[in-house]
């Protein structure tokens, strides 16, 4: 609780600033401006009128779909970028140091949120997937790694991208916590981000990750509703 008391009456400033910059960062939405640049449309008004990246390969084409991935991605990057030069002097202490990734995880999940509720385009954006998978190289990037497996297994089975982005979504807390727990009994030291983190640390994580998930999973509501009743569109092996 200390760390989130100092956290709170001592570093809350970058907290806030962290929030809004990426929020308002990743408000601007890279398939909707490479829509109208290419088909003069709304993709929100196509497809399954979804402003991301597979929307955009279903009705628009690989080159803009590439482009809108690529802006997607950036915007997580970007995002947790801006606490972590930031918050570079903060210290070397291991209190300061949880202080700092916590700044940068709420970041991240402010760079999803912006991407699915833009402040620019009337709060109806993407479903976050692409976003989140660069909050968590950029938090720890070894989630990440267990999230494409996960996904990689699962596609090559379903060649359905909503059911494995759902599926590494409602992972991504659980994977998230149990790897900074082992670095809390340090099983494969050499690969922890941060040297013996807090129960409380882990706590933080695993809530700011859980909203990151859920918020992936509640918008991937019609998706859901389309794989129950067995319409869900796969990626064939031509697209």
């Amino acid at each position: 609780m200390e760390m989130l008391a100092e956290l709170f009456t001592k570093y809350w400033h970058y907290l806030l600033i962290s929030a809004v910059a990426a929020y308002l960062i990743s408000s601007v939405n890279t398939s909707i401006i490479v829509t109208r640049l290419v088909k003069h449309e709304d993709i929100r008004k196509m497809g399954s009128g979804n402003a991301g990246f597979t929307n955009v390969l279903r009705c628009v084409g690989k080159g803009p779909a590439i482009v809108t991935f690529v802006g997607d991605f950036l915007k997580g990057v970007v995002s947790v970028l801006i606490p972590f030069f930031m918050t570079w002097n903060m210290g070397g202490s291991s209190d300061l140091q949880e202080i700092r990734t916590i700044i940068m995880y709420t970041a991240g999940l402010f760079a999803v949120l912006g991407h699915m509720f833009p402040v620019y385009y009337k709060f109806k954006g993407g479903k976050g997937v692409v976003t989140t998978a660069s909050v968590m190289i950029m938090t720890d990037w070894r989630v990440l790694v267990v999230s494409l497996i996960i996904f990689g297994i699962f596609f090559a089975v379903t060649k359905t991208i909503s059911k494995c982005s759902i599926l590494c979504a409602a992972s991504y807390p659980f994977v998230a916590a149990a790897l900074r727990l082992l670095d809390s009994m340090e099983i494969i030291p050499f690969l922890a981000p941060n040297q013996s983190p807090t129960p409380m640390f882990i706590i933080c994580v695993f809530v700011i990750t859980f909203i990151n998930g859920a918020a992936v999973i509640i918008l991937h509501k019609e998706n859901i509703k389309r794989i129950l009743n067995g319409t869900e569109k796969k990626i064939t092996s031509k697209k």
